[in-house]
């Protein structure tokens, strides 16, 4: 039985490391972030974290099917630069406080992870599926960072 769970263990407890480690790292300048003048859709403070662990649960189990499927280590490796890219943000946007240059960098995360997600969708389709909520919750993040930076 371990043997069949241990990818899954694995991925999902790198990839909710990456998220962790991110939030400790940027803690401080998300409490400073409740000053910054917010745009219509803003979700409240609570939920980003709700939503940062389903998708880095979800990003952790399609990581471990492409590597249970015989996946090539490209697609691992574009995930892992991925989760270095997401790591990033949140120090550009909550810490160093450039939305601009968050904005810009979120751009860049979400190209990379829709090639990744594609990737994915080639060596597993659910691995790939499993991929689109995070690709959806980037897309809306595109638009908080823009309208953050603009009204900031």
């Amino acid at each position: 039985m371990w043997k069949k769970i241990k990818p899954y263990v694995i991925s999902v407890s790198i990839a909710l490391g990456v998220g962790a480690l991110s939030a400790l790292v940027t803690k401080d300048g998300m409490r400073e972030f409740e000053n910054v003048i917010q745009p219509a859709l803003s979700p409240p403070m609570w939920l980003f974290p709700v939503v940062w662990t389903i998708l880095f649960t979800l990003m952790g189990i399609s990581a471990a099917r492409v590597y249970k499927k015989g996946g090539t280590r490209n697609e691992l490796i574009l995930y892992a630069i991925s989760l270095a890219i997401n790591f990033f943000w949140p120090v550009i946007f909550f810490n160093m406080r450039d939305y601009m240059f968050a904005f810009v960098w979120l751009a860049v995360l979400w190209i990379w992870v829709v090639y990744t997600a594609y990737r994915f969708y080639k060596a597993d389709k659910a691995a790939g599926l499993l991929m689109l909520p995070y690709i959806l919750w980037l897309t809306f993040a595109l638009y908080l960072n823009y309208a953050i930076w603009t009204l900031n």
